[in-house]
Formats: C-alpha cells, sequence, structure tokens
C-alpha cells in the first residue's frame, strides 16, 4: 500500500469516526443539560459491567483474524459463530448477576437491576459488529464503512434524545447506547454483502487462539484496571462524583478513542502486510505518530485550555466540577498518538506476548499507585493516572528500540514539534479565559484563535506533516477540478 492510500483511508476513517464524535458530543451535550449526574452515575455503574463484558467477544479473535495472512472465509465465519455463542453466556451471567450487582451498590441503586439486563443485550450486537470490523479493516472497506455506521450514530441520536425530552431520564443513555450498536451491526451487514455460511472449524479458532488470547488477555487487563477506578468511586464516592469523573473523562475521551480507532483500524492491517519488512514497518511507525501527534496534541490541550467556558456553556454550572478532571484527562491522553503505533508494530509483528508482558508490568504499577490514591479523593486518583501514563511512553517505547530499531531519540524527535507549538498555542488561549465577555463570545474566540495560532507556528516552524497534509490538500483538490 502507498503512502497516499495510507493517509486516504486514515482520512475515511477520521471522517467516520470525527462525524461519529461531533454527533456524539451534540447528543451528550443535550443529554447533560436534560438529566442529572446521578442518573449519568446509574449509567456509569452499569457501563462498567458491560464493558468488561464487550472486551470477551470485541479483542482478541478480531485482532487475530486481521494480523494473519490470507484469512479465509472459514476464518472469519468460526469466529462469528463462537462470538455469538460466547456473547450469549455472557449476557446469561449477566441477567443472573444483576440483583446481586444492585446489593453491592447498597439501597437506592435498585435500579441497575432492569438497566443491566436491558443494556446487556449489546453485548451480542457487540460480539456480531467486532468480526464485520476485522473484515473491513482487512479489506480496507473505510469509505463503505463511512456511510454505514453513520445510520447507528444518527439514530441513536435522534432517539435518545426525544426520549430524554419525553421525561424517560436514565432510560434516554440505556436506549441510546442500545440503538446505536444494534443499528450499526445491520448497516454493516448490508455492506459488507457476504452471505451467512454455514461453516464452523475448530481448527481454525485453534490457529487464531494463541495470538488472539494474549491479545483478549492484554485487553481485559486494560479495561478490567480502567473500569476498576470507576468502580471505586462509584463504590466509595457517590453517583454523582462517579458523574464528574466520567464527564471530565468522556470529552478527551470521545477525542482520542475515535482518533485511535482510525488510526489502529488502517494502521494495524497495513502493518500486519509489512510485518516481514523492518524498514518499511519503521517508516509507517514513524509516519503515524508524526501525523496522529500533529492532530492529537493541539486537539487535547486546546480543550484543557477552554474547559471552564466549554463546560458552563454546553453542560450548565451543574457540572462545573468536572473541570480539573477534564483538563487531566487532557494530558493524560497527549501521548496517545506514540503508545498506539507502538503498540500497533509489536502486535503487527505478531508479538503479543511482548505485548501482553509491557501491560502486565504497567498495570502492576498502576495499581499500586491507585491503592494510594483512591482513600484521598477522585483528583488524586485522576492525579496518578497522569503521572503514569506520561511515564508510560518511554515503556511502550522501548521494544521498538530493538525490534524496529526505531529510537527513542528520534521517537521524541517525531512528537516533540507538536507538543512545543501546542503547548505554545495553550498559553495564548488559556489566558483568553480572564477576557470580560460572556462564555459564548470567550469559546469562539479561543477555539479560532487557538487554530490560527497553530497554523500560523507550523507554517513558521516548517513543520514536515503540515507540509505534507497542505500538499496532500492541494492534490485532491487538483484531481477533482481535472475531473
Amino acid at each position: 500500500m502507498k503512502k497516499n492510500s495510507l493517509i486516504t483511508n486514515l482520512a475515511w476513517k477520521f471522517g467516520e469516526r470525527i462525524s461519529a464524535q461531533l454527533i456524539s458530543m451534540i447528543v451528550s451535550i443535550i443529554l447533560a443539560r436534560l438529566l442529572s449526574p446521578e442518573d449519568y452515575g446509574v449509567v456509569s455503574i452499569v457501563m462498567i459491567f458491560i464493558t468488561l463484558a464487550n472486551v470477551f467477544v470485541s479483542d482478541g479473535f478480531g485482532s487475530a483474524l486481521i494480523q494473519k495472512k490470507g484469512a479465509t472465509a472459514l476464518d472469519f465465519f468460526s469466529v462469528l459463530y463462537f462470538n455469538i455463542g460466547f456473547s450469549l453466556l455472557l449476557y446469561l451471567i449477566i441477567y443472573i448477576s444483576a440483583p446481586y450487582i444492585s446489593v453491592f451498590y447498597g439501597e437506592g441503586y435498585e435500579i441497575l437491576t432492569p438497566i443491566l439486563r436491558v443494556l446487556g443485550i449489546r453485548i451480542v450486537f457487540t460480539a456480531i459488529n467486532s468480526v464485520q470490523q476485522a473484515y473491513i479493516s482487512k479489506k480496507m472497506m473505510f469509505q463503505k464503512f463511512f456511510f454505514a455506521t453513520l445510520w447507528g450514530t444518527i439514530s441513536s441520536a435522534v432517539i435518545g434524545i426525544a426520549m430524554a425530552y419525553l421525561g424517560y431520564g436514565v432510560w434516554a443513555l440505556v436506549t441510546q447506547y442500545l440503538v446505536s450498536t444494534t443499528v450499526s451491526t445491520f448497516s454493516l451487514m448490508v455492506v459488507i454483502k457476504k452471505k451467512p455460511q454455514i461453516c464452523f472449524s475448530i481448527s481454525s479458532l485453534r490457529q487464531l487462539f494463541p495470538y488472539g488470547i494474549r491479545i483478549l488477555g492484554t485487553g481485559m487487563l486494560m479495561t478490567g484496571y480502567q473500569e476498576l477506578r470507576a468502580l471505586i468511586i462509584g463504590k466509595v464516592y457517590s453517583s454523582s462524583d462517579l458523574a464528574y469523573y466520567d464527564k471530565g473523562r468522556q470529552f478527551p475521551n470521545l477525542i482520542v478513542t475515535n482518533i485511535n480507532t482510525s488510526i489502529s483500524s488502517v494502521l494495524f492491517p497495513k502493518m500486519a502486510d509489512e510485518q516481514d519488512d523492518i524498514t518499511k514497518l519503521k517508516e509507517t511507525t514513524r509516519n503515524s505518530i508524526r501525523f496522529s501527534s500533529y492532530i492529537m496534541c493541539p486537539v487535547m490541550l486546546g480543550l484543557a485550555a477552554v474547559a471552564i467556558p466549554f463546560v458552563r456553556l454546553l453542560l450548565t454550572d451543574k457540572w462545573i466540577d468536572c473541570v480539573p478532571l477534564l483538563q487531566l484527562f487532557c494530558v493524560i491522553y497527549l501521548f496517545q498518538p506514540m503508545h498506539v503505533a507502538n503498540i500497533q508494530a509489536i502486535k503487527a509483528m505478531g508479538r503479543s506476548d511482548i505485548y501482553l508482558k509491557l501491560e502486565v508490568f504497567k498495570k502492576i504499577i498502576e495499581l499500586i499507585v491507585l491503592l494510594i490514591a483512591m482513600w484521598i479523593s477522585v483528583e488524586a486518583i485522576v492525579i496518578g493516572m497522569a503521572i503514569c501514563t506520561t511515564l508510560f511512553t518511554f515503556v511502550n517505547a522501548y521494544p521498538n528500540v530493538k525490534l524496529l530499531g526505531y529510537s527513542l531519540r528520534e521517537q521524541m524527535q517525531d512528537i516533540i514539534p507538536s507538543v512545543i507549538i501546542s503547548c505554545i498555542m495553550f498559553c495564548c488561549v488559556y489566558m483568553m479565559n480572564y477576557i470580560p465577555v460572556n462564555d459564548f463570545i470567550k469559546l469562539i474566540v479561543q477555539v479560532v484563535s487557538g487554530g490560527v495560532i497553530y497554523i500560523l507556528l507550523s507554517v513558521v516552524t516548517r513543520n514536515s506533516v503540515f507540509a505534507n497534509m497542505k500538499t496532500l490538500l492541494y492534490n485532491i483538490i487538483k484531481s477533482k477540478r481535472n475531473n
């Protein structure tokens, strides 16, 4: 695959994720204004268990299908039927466990039982969706994927908002989550146009199992630890505290998850194809880090800079307590492009063993920090996360020093230019918080000024990524004019 082809696929994937992100952000803002922090706290508790169950059917075999050279229809359908069967078992476990989970959280949380049982249905659709996405990534069908998933995002948004206006409260959130996954799954069935085949092979699953189980183990470790924080906050503190924590994480996480998903979906299959050519694999990793850092750094630091007027204007003052947490999460996610590119390279070379060892090591350190911080405050928990994540940037990068010959110095050289100009932009935008105007005007001034400052700094510093993006955009416009 040529470099322009990689960027084109990234562009389609970014387009799909950014569209979903914008719609989700708008919906989240509207629902946050209509619903209470307590409503969000209850759903956040439910999503802890749904997210953990989803890991079992969305990680592992999906990555193994992409990584395997010459994956056949038999491989895909074997994983599909296995996922469906396993997801039904997981749903049964959640259905039976729901009352006990309600008891664990105590009086006032009885509503968790019906919500868990309804939202748990999402697990089955996620099981199907994970195989669909693996097939699309393998075939590089990102343009079709863009239009297919848009239906799920839009329909769930409309239904969720309508139910919130009609006074359904927490059930508006539940329905939104469920409809999004369901509609996206059926839309992808139409796009893929692959008729179901009655075929299943234990041998095929055995071939995918060694690689897949390590990816699954790592995913479970990462997700389990992340949800453990929410579990502790929901139990040790109040549902409102959990809602502020989730809302503070939501916006930076929404942006980062969409960008990372876009990069991973395009990058991983390309890297898997190049796994035998170390030179090409290193170049692909470098291009990914440069490109994603250039996008991610200004977005994260920009969001941190405008956090106060952003929350007051869009979410109202009842959510103002989430501002410090939102800013801390922006710092946590700042170096995600470097994390993602390095991990994808390790996975593409089939070294899921290294990936698992890295995550075990990191989670042991994080768990120690969490056990210390959990008794102090919610803010202390997030500060501990920020410190660990920054240090782990170098931990994730180290294996590729040997595997790819991609030194830490080179990696810093690829990411630092974007960090520096983003920090300058952050300082300028943050100072605008003291302008004595209303929040609406202030936010517009900050966003526009931040974009202009970042572009000007890119021009002045002759940023290579900006130059490449400008050339690509020019060529696209020129090509369309000629046609």
